[in-house]
């Protein structure tokens, strides 16, 4: 495989198909977690061909892709070895999908080009406006009430009888 391989003429203006390198993994019951790929594929006139590896072995890719609604379907050859499909669906941050075996076993994928940010990553981020300083000017008068209603006296009968307070 040869993964840096130039971009050849004709090749998909789109930007979500990308000809070049591209990473990503699957996932596979019997391996928990991410199995990773690494993949140079091509994407010219709605058909997606290309060859990559990962931990089963080298493979080749042959397939279709509509830029119209960003469904993809290729198989996956391992050399020598078995055949599976994908189907998945490109928003813009790569490919996700499933991929089948003999239509009883399963599970799903998700690939990008190299250059781009692993799209699984969960990014928070944050924007805060701090408040401009809102001048009170009440607050800093001298002569300002403590608080609303009407002024008691301290040692006035208002106040020992419990109807002002302090």
């Amino acid at each position: 495989m040869n993964m840096t391989e130039t971009i050849p003429p004709g090749a998909e203006p789109d930007s979500r198909f990308p000809s070049g390198p591209w990473t990503g993994f699957f996932l596979q019951p019997s391996h928990p977690g991410r199995n990773w790929m690494e993949l140079s594929l091509t994407f010219r006139d709605g058909s997606v061909h290309g060859d990559g590896r990962d931990r089963v072995g080298e493979f080749r890719i042959t397939g279709k892709y509509g830029v119209e609604d960003g469904k993809c379907r290729w198989t996956k050859a391992y050399i020598g070895q078995h055949t599976l499909s994908y189907q998945g669906y490109n928003e813009g941050k790569g490919i996700w999908g499933t991929w089948e075996y003999d239509r009883s076993y399963r599970g799903g994928f998700r690939i990008w080009p190299v250059g781009m940010a692993d799209p699984t990553l969960v990014r928070i981020s944050e924007e805060v406006d701090e408040p401009s300083p809102t001048p009170v000017d009440w607050i800093d008068a001298p002569d300002a009430p403590a608080e609303v209603g009407e002024p008691v006296e301290v040692g006035s009968p208002a106040r020992s009888r419990g109807l002002g307070s302090a």
